[in-house]
């Protein structure tokens, strides 16, 4: 029989019952006590602690529930069988194993970052509690298939003063995060259409798109945007851009250019454009130029949005505004595939929106964003001889094209032996350009202003 010695603390929050269960599951994950090994009776283990018998049965009760022990009628309690929990136990090991690799980084420039010491966790709160207030069932009940009305209108009042979107609530569907909106509209469309893509480009979308049987199509880019004259000459009949802030160049469409591509997209019946805005709300210089689909005459545009950028990615918020032709098939045919998100969750977004939340969120957002993007930029100046940045006017990414003769591979090498993780341009395109600059993104809304500095003055000293 195994006999257990352990030290309780009286003086602890931690119930006793608790910290006998916690001592026998460990000593019997590390293997300290072996399978079939016999524990001691409750009485005996009660003695033995000089703890209430109920106490005693109640870590064993906790023990059996989680399967650790087992109890033999007449015989007692014996440790079970649980080669499975040892499985676990690998995983941490090779992390341990990484981090002392030297594959942990110091400082990480990813440019998908969002700073969540910003969130405003007490709004949240107060908005969850005032909702859940009353018991209304309703909450719980299944909603409308595109989102709640409520919440609908007010995305719908939200993109018209802020994006120049002109749509109804009808128009609006939600979804949890921009892949399943992107499924849905696959289901809508249908499968027999050729996809354009921006390249470099998002490469989410894009291998969503392959992976729904989509013949793709890349499309180059000019300091413009995706150029439409190259376009013209594919038979793509859908073209998925981010006109707002190019995703990963950082390109601003100007106007001219967008006409272009409403032209293009009303030169022939079936043809589309996604327009995924996904991060629009952070501009640096100048006015944000409104969004492709407040221009759109022909309802050739489909709009794609998301809260994730703006409030925090676990929100899985995301909004689809389609034109009226797509709607009617939408209705006719798709309507009967469910809402993937909570009624409450959309009711405590609704009223973040509503009661002015979301607005001063976003001022402080920005305002946070456009100091470490200053901070940064100016870091940076060492290396303008060798450098030029670019695409640092809107979202929560730069990006620097090399003349120092150094590859992509080199300079993303020597951060990475500095601790400092950065990434390559080329990893983001669907063709390969021997001949392209050597680039890197650098990401800031995960970095406070100091790690900024810190990170920037290393990358001065290994590029340089």
């Amino acid at each position: 029989m195994y006999e257990l010695t352990m030290n309780l603390r009286t003086d602890k929050k931690t119930p006793l019952y608790e910290q006998i269960y916690s001592f026998i599951k460990h000593d019997i994950q590390s293997g300290r006590i072996a399978c079939g090994e016999k524990l001691p009776s409750t009485r005996a283990l009660a003695k033995h602690l000089e703890v209430s018998r109920s106490t005693a049965a109640l870590a064993y009760e906790q023990l059996l529930s989680e399967g650790f022990i087992e109890s033999v009628p007449c015989r007692g309690f014996f440790a079970a069988q649980i080669e499975e929990l040892y499985h676990l136990r690998p995983a941490k090991a090779k992390e341990e194993k990484e981090k002392a690799d030297g594959k942990a980084y110091r400082y990480d420039f990813t440019p998908n970052g969002v700073d969540l010491t910003g969130f405003p966790y007490n709004v949240w709160r107060k908005l969850s509690r005032d909702i859940l207030m009353d018991d209304r069932t309703e909450l719980f009940r299944s909603g409308d298939s595109r989102g709640e009305y409520g919440f609908r209108n007010a995305v719908c009042n939200y993109l018209y003063q802020a994006r120049g979107v002109n749509c109804t609530p009808g128009q609006v569907i939600i979804g949890a995060g921009s892949d399943y909106l992107f499924m849905l509209l696959s289901m809508i469309l249908g499968t027999d259409h050729k996809i354009a893509f921006e390249d470099p480009t998002y490469k989410q979308a894009y291998r969503l798109a392959q992976s729904l049987s989509y013949e793709t199509v890349p499309v180059t880019m000019d300091k413009s945007g995706m150029e439409v004259t190259r376009l013209s000459g594919t038979d793509a009949d859908i073209a998925y851009v981010t006109p707002s802030h190019q995703y990963p160049t950082g390109i601003v469409m100007p106007m001219k250019r967008r006409l272009e591509l409403l032209k293009w997209a009303g030169e022939k019946d079936g043809r589309y454009i996604v327009e995924d805005d996904y991060d629009s709300e952070f501009r640096y210089k100048g006015k944000p130029i409104p969004a492709l689909q407040g221009y759109d005459r022909m309802e050739k545009v489909i709009y794609l949005g998301t809260f994730s950028k703006s409030i925090a990615p676990a929100i899985r918020l995301s909004y689809m505004v389609l034109p009226n032709p797509l709607l009617r098939i939408y209705q006719e045919r798709h309507r009967f595939v469910n809402s993937t998100v909570s009624k409450v969750d959309q009711m405590i977004v609704q009223r973040f929106l509503e009661d002015g939340y979301y607005e001063r969120h976003l001022n402080k957002m920005r305002a946070l964003y456009k100091n470490r993007h200053d901070t940064l930029i100016d870091a940076l100046r060492p290396l303008s001889g060798i450098c030029r940045v670019f695409g640092e006017h809107a979202g929560v990414h730069l990006l620097l094209a090399f003349e120092n003769g150094k590859t992509e591979e080199e300079l993303i090498l020597r951060a990475k032996e500095r601790g400092i993780k950065v990434y390559g341009l080329s990893d983001y395109r669907i063709l390969k350009d021997p001949a392209a600059r050597p680039t890197v993104l650098l990401g800031y809304a995960n970095l406070a202003e100091e790690q900024i500095k810190d990170a920037a003055g290393i990358l001065a000293e290994c590029w340089g």
